[in-house]
C-alpha cells in the first residue's frame, strides 16, 4: 500500500531578500510502516524560488534535533541569478528505510514553495 501526502504547504518568502530557514514537521517513512522495499519519492513545487530544499530523515523512533540527516540526491538549489530561479515541479527519489522523514529549507531568499509531497 504506497502513500501520499503534502509534507509541507505553501511557504512564500517576505520578498525582502532575508535568508530564511524552515524545518517541516516529521512525517512517517518506509520504516516506520516496517517496509522492506526504503523507496520513497519527493516533489518540490516551486515558483521563482531562490534558496535549498532538502529532505532529512531519521532512524530514531523519537528523534532529537541531532537524530537528523540530510539526504543525498534530494537538493534543489537556485541562486539569485535570473537564469537559475527555479520554477515548475522537480522529482527526486530515494531509498531508506527511514522512520521519519521532513522537509528542510535553507538559504531561502525569494520566491514560493506551492507544496512538497512526499510518495512512499
Amino acid at each position: 500500500m504506497a502513500n501520499s501526502e503534502t509534507i509541507l504547504s505553501a511557504q512564500s518568502h517576505p520578498g525582502d531578500s532575508t535568508n530564511e530557514t524552515i524545518t517541516g514537521e516529521k512525517y512517517k517513512g518506509d520504516g516506520y510502516y516496517g517496509r522492506s522495499d526504503g523507496f520513497h519519492t519527493v516533489q518540490y513545487n516551486v515558483t521563482g524560488f531562490i534558496g535549498t530544499i532538502d529532505i532529512q530523515a531519521t532512524l530514531a523512533v523519537d528523534p532529537g534535533d541531532a537524530d537528523w540527516f540530510t539526504l543525498s540526491n534530494t537538493n534543489l538549489t537556485s541562486t539569485d541569478d535570473s537564469s537559475d530561479y527555479a520554477n515548475g515541479s522537480f522529482i527526486y527519489n530515494f531509498t531508506g528505510n527511514y522512520v521519519w522523514v521532513r522537509a528542510y529549507i535553507s538559504d531561502w531568499t525569494d520566491g514560493t514553495v506551492n507544496s512538497i509531497q512526499l510518495n512512499h
